[in-house]
Parts: structure tokens; C-alpha cells; sequence
């Protein structure tokens, strides 16, 4: 497991590869996929973050988001701020309240 930092771009580097990952499925209790993270600007770093959570922890679950949210750094303290702005950190935030545990499935490309 990393030691997260205070610099999300720096954890980033940290994190394995996403070459190869075409998307992740979040999935809930009732095998119902409730988000996907596609491998695009913009959400790559939340794929990466995702992935590395994967592989870590096997699970989205209060640790495992609890981890994520240190990962993603500066961008947890934005999302706090504004809501919705950062959808993927939400949903982190959501299972620390108490929201139910995700799968993650993670898709490669070809």
C-alpha cells in the first residue's frame, strides 16, 4: 500500500499503470452496475485510484475509501467543498457515511 501525501499528483505516480484498462465498474450488492470510470482525460486519475483500490483492498469498503480519499489529496478537500464537483471522491465519502460496500470490475482494453 502507498503512503498518500498531501499532493495528489505525486500519489498519482505512486499508483500502477492504467495502460491497458479500458474502463471499471463499480458494482453493488445486487450485481447492478451503479457507475463506470472510463479510461478518458479528465477521469484517468480516478481510474488509476480505482484500480489501485482494486488491487489493495479487493473491495470498495469503509478502508479502502477511507484510503482513497488520502490518495486523492488536495481534490478531497475540494470535493468537500463542492459537492457533486467530483463525483467519483463523493462516492468515496459516501461509503465512509455508512453507504453500502462496492464491487470494482475492471475491464481491458481488446
Amino acid at each position: 500500500m502507498i503512503q498518500a501525501g498531501a499532493v495528489f499528483k505525486e500519489n498519482l505516480r505512486q499508483l500502477p499503470p492504467i495502460d491497458g484498462v479500458e474502463r471499471i465498474d463499480l458494482i453493488d450488492g445486487a450485481g447492478r452496475i451503479v457507475a463506470s470510470i472510463e479510461n478518458q482525460p479528465g477521469k484517468q486519475g480516478s481510474l488509476a485510484v480505482y484500480q489501485y483500490l482494486k488491487q489493495a483492498f479487493g473491495k470498495l469498503d469503509v478502508r479502502a475509501a477511507e484510503h482513497g480519499l488520502a490518495v486523492f489529496a488536495e481534490y478531497t478537500a475540494d470535493a468537500r467543498n463542492r459537492p457533486s464537483a467530483h463525483p467519483n471522491i463523493d462516492r468515496l465519502f459516501a461509503i465512509v457515511a455508512g453507504g453500502a460496500p462496492l464491487g470494482i470490475e475492471i475491464f481491458s482494453a481488446g
